[in-house]
């Protein structure tokens, strides 16, 4: 599909209705259905990372689409908690019961602090997935690996207590950001069956 602009566009006036000049948006936007689902389709968590630090007009796109992830009746209902301090994201990565190693050598972390509000905890937790989903596909679009950290019970007390998070506040999940690093990405271990063809999955108009 190829979109094209027209040759000028007037941009809004100004203050006391001056109109600003015109400005040429001569340019042709062109974006192919394929190429967006085969990117969609290739998303994968990354576990295996790299220490190296993300540019931060990297880090700030990725949390700009976080900031704009849709949220059950606009609640929106989380903060993101950022982490590049090496310490902590080591102590992440080994707090006990905690499912979220590859912290230790990502090169940022962000804790998805849900509210916890009781009326909406199946809010919380359907919100919290499209987060993370979006989270990961910025990352993605960068070229940064990115894998979903989970805590529970004990460990998220103890995720709670390392970054003093609030104790009325929901802490789950957690993103590790990250380039891949290459050779260990090479060397995981791989399920032999990445995905069911869709026709064992696929059902229409009943079961």
């Amino acid at each position: 599909m190829e979109v094209r602009f027209g040759q000028c566009a007037q941009v809004a006036a100004g203050h006391g209705g001056r109109e600003r000049t015109l400005i040429d948006m001569s340019q042709t936007v062109s974006t192919s259905a394929r190429e967006q689902i085969a990117f969609l389709r290739g998303l994968r968590q990354v576990r295996q990372l790299r220490p190296d630090p993300l540019p931060q007009a990297v880090l700030d796109d990725i949390l700009e689409v976080a900031r704009w992830t849709g949220s059950a009746r606009n609640i929106q209902p989380w903060d993101l908690l950022l982490v590049r301090d090496r310490a902590m994201l080591q102590a992440l990565a080994r707090v006990e019961g905690g499912r979220a190693a590859h912290l230790l050598n990502a090169a940022a972390g962000i804790a998805l602090v849900m509210n916890g509000n009781p009326e909406h905890f199946d809010f919380d937790t359907y919100d919290e997935g499209r987060l993370s989903e979006r989270i990961m596909l910025a990352a993605a679009a960068h070229g940064v690996g990115s894998a979903v950290g989970w805590f529970k019970g004990a460990a998220s007390d103890e995720a709670k207590r390392l970054l003093r998070v609030p104790s009325g506040r929901l802490l789950r999940t957690t993103m590790s950001l990250g380039y891949v690093d290459a050779e260990g990405h090479a060397h995981r271990s791989r399920p032999q069956q990445p995905r069911k063809p869709l026709s064992d999955m696929l059902r229409q108009e009943h079961w």
